[in-house]
């Protein structure tokens, strides 16, 4: 009889246990996280982990290669089509190999990159001094504009640009609420002849679904996304680009013709080794997700969804950084609302179910474990089906126990939590 995880690890059994029971009972509200789908646990738990597959389609260096193949062909076709690019790499391990992997193929060390700063929405990754790529390459760094309620003032980032003349200009974020204009930064881009790369992370199921504009309807040269959270597909990533695809074992001349050979090989091998197969088999599953009509239609009530919780702190008075949201994210800067740190917050928040991250806000006297904010985001409780009037609920309830602070009443609060996300169970058992 074959063994258990339950009988052979009881530990990690009951940890991951513990955490269904944690997702079931509570509520969560970190933009950055999502349910994937059983198709996509089904895929990451399968024979594709026993599997060497160094290289590319059709050009291996181990034998045995004629399902990874056809699992690899299918994600990078399905990611092409779905974003409407020349070119997809799917063998990216996250996020910051991601992006490590395009500063690598179009920069040298000591170049010049153009990024949004941490603090006013950007990624760690985007040239956040401690990073390590931020000591490898020349970061400059553009920020919003609190006197034009957050936005990002393009006659600055035009300057630093003429300035600086930066490779790659860099347009994404982690914890800004807005949109981004493309167009204004391809223009910038142009003019001084650098590549236009977006990140697009947080928001890629949502233009997958059609509910955000494409950054390639703008002519972008590289888009990247991870596919963990708004795609709801495994903790994985894409690099999808302009260009023309050629052998990637082969040395070709660096133009933007060229991107997609290029990014091939930063990938691998000048980044990573064998690619995990069963992660870009679930990434394939998650694609064919994001290409339905239900997909849609989930992408469209998340930007719902963040709308009617921005509307709710409005009308409560909440300090929310940009004044609201146009995506699926929400910052509220809890010093100026509730006089406590992001990390109170956050652990108060904890206690009654309500899952969310403290997060620094704009040019923040506070350092980052102590933050003067939280994020919050629509994503996951969108998956399970709540809808905005439950959201609505829910927002009045974060308002509730951070005004009450530690007088709230935690029992009470975490009651209304569980009897909502109890109501919701099957959402979060089908995921679908």
């Amino acid at each position: 009889m074959k063994n258990s995880l339950k009988q052979t690890d009881s530990e990690i059994w009951e940890a991951i246990k513990g955490e269904e029971k944690r997702e079931r009972d509570g509520l969560e509200l970190i933009p950055s996280e999502n349910y994937t789908y059983p198709e996509v646990l089904e895929a990451l738990g399968s024979v594709l982990t026993n599997k060497y597959a160094e290289g590319y389609p059709g050009k291996r260096y181990y034998g045995g290669q004629e399902f990874t193949d056809k699992v690899e062909t299918l994600a990078i076709e399905r990611a092409k089509e779905l974003f409407g690019a020349d070119h997809a790499n799917v063998q990216a391990l996250s996020g910051s190999p991601m992006n490590q992997a395009v500063y690598l193929a179009i920069c040298q060390p000591g170049d010049t990159i153009m990024g949004m700063d941490l603090s006013h929405g950007g990624h760690l990754t985007h040239g956040a001094p401690v990073s390590h790529m931020g000591k490898l390459f020349n970061f400059v760094r553009y920020k919003t504009n609190p006197d034009a309620g957050g936005a990002i003032d393009f006659g600055e980032v035009r300057k630093l640009a003429l300035k600086h003349r930066p490779k790659i200009i860099l347009c994404g974020y982690t914890s800004y609420p807005r949109t981004y204009d493309y167009a204004q930064f391809r223009k910038i881009a142009d003019e001084v002849g650098a590549i236009a790369m977006a990140d697009v992370s947080h928001i890629g199921g949502l233009i997958a679904g059609k509910a955000m504009r494409n950054p390639f309807d703008d002519g972008f040269d590289v888009v990247t996304t991870t596919t963990h959270k708004t795609l709801r597909g495994p903790r994985g990533a894409l690099i999808l680009s302009r260009g023309k695809v050629s052998n990637p074992m082969k040395q070709v001349e660096f133009t933007k013709e060229n991107l997609p050979t290029i990014l091939d090989k930063s990938v691998f091998p000048g980044l990573q080794g064998g690619p995990h197969m069963n992660t870009i088999a679930g990434i394939a599953v998650a694609l064919k997700k994001a290409s339905t009509d239900d997909f849609r239609a989930y992408a469209k009530q998340v930007l719902v969804n963040a709308k009617a919780m921005a509307q709710v702190f409005a009308d409560k008075g909440v300090d929310m950084v940009t004044g609201g949201t146009d995506n699926h994210m929400i910052v509220v800067n809890t010093i100026n609302t509730y006089s406590m740190d992001g990390k109170e917050a956050e652990t108060l928040l904890d206690k009654v179910g309500i899952t969310v991250n403290r997060q620094v806000v704009p040019d923040d006297p506070n350092p980052p474990f102590r933050p003067s904010g939280i994020r919050l985001g629509t994503p996951a409780m969108t998956a399970r089906g709540l809808g905005a009037d439950d959201v609505r609920l829910v927002a009045g309830w974060i308002d509730d126990v951070l005004r009450a602070g530690t007088g709230a009443d935690i029992e009470g609060v975490r009651g209304q939590v569980l009897e909502l996300s109890r109501s919701y169970e099957a959402g979060l058992k089908s995921r679908g």
